[in-house]
C-alpha cells in the first residue's frame, strides 16, 4: 500500500496558472510510488524554509569514475533519521544519448520500463544542457543494476564532475536543409576518441564539446561549450527562384523590406528592379517577382541566418561548406558568461582526413586545458588569464585577423611593420 500523500500547499501554488507544472507530474507518479511521496515532502519543506537539503557524496558503478550525481538528504529528525526515508537517497544517472537525439518510440518505451524495473523513480529529463538523458531518483543499492540494464540496451554513462562532459549535436544533416556538415559523425569521432576523459574525471574542471550544423546554432554551442564546431559556408548564398516567387506571392513588398532587407545586420541585402541583368561576382541575385529582385552582397554577409530563416528554401547555404571552430564559451563562473572566440575561421569537414583533423585539434585543446588550467577554471577563463596569443601558440595555431572578441576600442595603435605582417598573413592564406 502506497504511503499517504503529505500536504503540499506551497507546491500546489505551482499548479495554478496557464502553464503545465512539474508538480502535476510528481503527484501522478506519487500515487503508487513511495519515493515520489517523500520527494514531494522534502521539496515542500524546502519551499517553506527556503533551504535546500541535498548534499553530495560518492556513488558510482564498476569501472567508472563519473556519470552519477549523488544526492543524500540532510533533512533529519531529532533521532538523526531522515524525515523522508524513501527519498533519502535520490541519485541521478547521466546517460549518453544518440547523436542528434534520434530515438524510436519502441526504444523510449523500453527505457521507461527499464528505469522503473531497476528501482528508478520514474523521472526522466530529455536532455540536460550537455545533452544527457537525466534519469533522476535512484537509491545507491540500485545504481549498478540500473546502469547494467541500460548498458545492455547500448547506452553508456555520460560525464559528471571535472571531466569531459556528454556531447551534444543538432539533428542537422538528418533532416535540416541548413546543415553544412555531418554533425552526428563529428560528435561520435571526437567523443569516441576521448571517452576516457568522460568516464574517469581527471581534468581541472568540466569541458564541453558541442556541434551545430549551421550558424543558427540550435544547441547553443557558442555560449555553452568550451569547443564549439559550427557549420558555415564560404561562397555565395544559393537561391531558388521558384520558391522565392512563391514566398513573394504570399507577402507584400513592405513585408520583404521590413522582414528581410532592413533586418540584415550588415546591410548586405537590397531590393532592386528586375532588369534581367546577371549578378556580379560574389552577389546572389534572385527574382522574387517580375518587378523586383533580391540582391545579396556575399562579401558583407556575416552568416547570421536571418534571411535564410525568413525565406526557407528560397535562400540556402552555399555549396562550399565547412565549419568554424570557437573556443571558450561558458556560463557565469569566475569572469561572467562568455561566448566562444574563433580559432579556426573555416575548415572543410567532408573526408576522413577532415574528421581526423578535427579530432586531433580537440585532443590538443583538451590536453592544453588539462595541463594549464587552474582548478575549477573553464577554458574561456584560462584563455582570459594567459592571453589568447599564448593559448594559440600552445595549441600550434597561427594568429588570424578573424580571431576577434570585439572591435578595437583604442584607435592609437603602432603600425610599424604592418605591411610586412599583412603580407605574411596573405601568403599563409594563399598556401592554405
Amino acid at each position: 500500500m502506497a504511503k499517504q500523500m503529505v500536504d503540499t500547499p506551497n507546491l500546489d501554488e505551482l499548479e495554478k496558472g496557464p502553464w503545465p507544472s512539474f508538480v502535476t507530474g510528481l503527484k501522478r507518479l506519487a500515487k503508487d510510488n513511495d519515493m515520489m511521496v517523500d520527494l514531494m515532502g522534502q521539496l515542500e519543506t524546502s519551499y517553506k524554509t527556503r533551504f535546500g537539503y541535498w548534499k553530495g557524496g560518492t556513488v558510482g558503478v564498476v569501472g567508472y569514475g563519473g556519470g552519477v550525481i549523488p544526492r543524500f538528504t540532510e533533512l533529519k529528525g531529532a533521532d538523526h533519521k531522515p524525515l523522508f526515508p524513501e527519498a533519502a537517497e535520490f541519485h541521478t544517472l547521466r546517460i549518453m544519448p544518440p547523436a542528434g537525439m534520434h530515438y524510436t518510440s519502441d526504444l523510449l518505451r523500453q527505457m521507461c520500463d527499464a528505469w522503473l524495473e531497476t528501482g528508478g523513480s520514474g523521472l526522466i529529463a530529455f536532455h540536460g544542457q550537455s545533452g544527457d538523458i537525466m534519469l533522476q531518483g535512484i537509491k545507491t543499492g540500485d545504481v549498478q543494476r540500473s546502469f547494467d540494464k541500460f548498458n545492455e540496451m547500448g547506452f553508456d554513462l555520460g560525464g559528471a564532475g571535472p571531466a569531459l562532459r556528454t556531447s551534444m549535436s543538432c539533428v542537422g544533416a538528418a533532416r535540416c536543409e541548413m546543415s553544412c556538415y555531418d554533425e552526428a559523425r563529428a560528435l561520435r569521432v571526437v567523443i569516441n576518441n576521448n571517452i576516457d576523459d568522460m568516464h574517469r574525471p581527471s581534468l581541472p574542471y568540466k569541458f564541453k564539446f558541442k556541434f551545430s550544423g549551421c550558424p543558427n546554432d540550435c544547441v547553443n554551442s557558442i555560449q555553452r561549450s568550451d569547443m564549439a564546431t559550427i557549420g558555415t559556408w564560404r561562397d555565395s548564398i544559393r537561391a531558388d527562384e521558384k520558391i522565392a516567387r512563391e514566398w513573394m506571392a504570399a507577402h507584400s513588398v513592405e513585408d520583404l523590406t521590413n522582414m528581410v532587407v532592413s533586418m540584415c545586420p550588415t546591410r548586405a541585402i537590397r531590393l532592386v528592379k528586375n532588369d534581367g541583368v546577371a549578378a556580379g561576382e560574389g552577389v546572389t541575385k534572385v527574382a522574387v517577382s517580375d518587378a523586383n529582385c533580391l540582391e545579396i552582397d556575399n562579401h558583407n554577409c556575416v552568416r547570421c541566418m536571418h534571411c535564410l530563416n525568413v525565406m526557407p528554401g528560397a535562400l540556402l547555404p552555399g555549396k562550399d561548406k565547412g565549419v568554424t571552430i570557437l573556443v571558450g564559451g561558458k556560463s557565469v563562473l569566475k569572469i561572467g558568461a562568455s561566448m566562444g572566440t574563433v580559432v579556426i575561421p573555416f575548415m572543410k569537414m567532408e573526408s576522413d582526413e577532415d574528421f581526423e583533423k578535427l579530432n586531433d585539434l580537440s585532443r590538443t585543446i583538451l590536453d592544453f586545458f588539462a595541463e594549464n588550467a587552474l582548478e575549477h577554471e573553464r577554458t574561456g577563463e584560462m584563455i582570459e588569464r594567459i592571453g589568447l596569443v599564448n593559448f594559440l601558440e600552445g595549441i600550434g595555431l597561427e594568429v588570424d585577423p578573424n580571431m576577434i572578441v570585439h572591435p578595437r576600442t583604442n584607435p592609437y595603435v603602432r603600425t610599424d611593420g604592418w605591411d610586412e605582417e599583412a603580407a605574411k598573413w596573405f601568403e599563409r592564406k594563399a598556401a592554405a
